[in-house]
C-alpha cells in the first residue's frame, strides 16, 4: 500500500476512533445557578463520590440492568444548585431540559457503570442519566425516555 494511502487510513482512523478522556480530563462541566458557578468533575471525582446501584430496564438495551453513579439529588446538593430545571447536554450536543423535581421524586443517577463495567464512551458513556424506570409506572411515559442522557457531559442548572 502507498504511503499516502497509509496515512490517509491512519488520519480516518483517528477521525472516527472514539475519543476517550485522559484520567484527569474533566468529563462533566457543570455550569449555571450553582454555588461557584462553575465546576467540572473527571472520572476519579466522580467515582470518589457516595455511588448509588439501581437495576432497571432501558428503552434502548435487552433486559435489566444494574447502574452504579451518584444519585443526581445529592450530587446538586454539593453544588448548591438553585433553579427549576438542568439542561443536561450529551457529547454529541443533543441537549433536554430536566425539571429539578424529577431528581427530589425519583432516585435519578449519573451512571459511571453497567453491569459492573465502566461505560465506554462506544457505548453510552462515560456518563448516563438513568431512571428507576422499573419502580415507578409513571417512568414508563415516553417524556422521560428522553431524559435519559447517554454520554453526558454537561449540565447546565437553569
Amino acid at each position: 500500500m502507498p504511503r499516502n494511502a497509509l496515512a490517509g487510513l491512519a488520519m480516518l482512523m483517528l477521525a472516527v476512533a472514539p475519543a476517550t478522556a485522559g484520567p484527569d480530563e474533566p468529563v462533566l462541566r457543570i455550569t449555571g445557578r450553582i454555588a461557584d458557578g462553575a465546576a467540572a468533575f473527571d472520572l476519579d471525582a466522580l467515582r470518589a463520590l457516595p455511588a448509588t446501584t439501581l437495576e432497571t430496564s432501558t428503552v434502548v438495551t435487552d433486559g435489566t440492568h444494574r447502574f452504579t453513579g451518584v444519585l443526581m439529588r445529592d450530587f446538586l446538593d454539593r453544588l448548591e444548585a438553585q433553579g427549576d430545571h438542568v439542561t443536561a447536554s450529551a457529547l454529541n450536543d443533543y441537549a433536554v431540559d430536566i425539571p429539578l423535581a424529577d431528581f427530589r421524586d425519583y432516585d435519578v443517577i449519573i451512571a459511571y457503570r453497567m453491569d459492573g463495567a465502566a461505560l465506554d464512551r462506544a457505548d453510552k458513556g462515560p456518563l448516563w442519566i438513568v431512571y428507576p424506570r422499573d419502580d415507578h409506572a409513571a417512568l414508563q411515559d415516553i417524556r422521560y425516555d428522553y431524559r435519559w442522557v447517554w454520554q453526558l457531559s454537561r449540565l447546565d442548572v437553569r
